[in-house]
């Protein structure tokens, strides 16, 4: 796995991945996710969690 990645043009700010991560390391911004790649670790939920597909690894 990598570290996870928000494709800003599909994130629709939902906030979903964020109660998602175990570690908090998305936070939504300016209507956007921002992952912190320093604290991910890699397990994925917010990939699964996206209702738009907007997270990938």
């Amino acid at each position: 796995m990598s570290k996870a990645f928000v494709s800003e043009d599909k994130c629709v700010g939902c906030s979903s991945c964020e109660g998602a991560c175990p570690v908090e390391a998305i936070k939504v911004s300016n209507g956007k996710a921002m992952v912190d790649s320093g604290t991910c670790i890699e397990c994925g939920s917010c990939v699964s969690t996206c209702p738009v597909g907007a997270i990938s690894q």
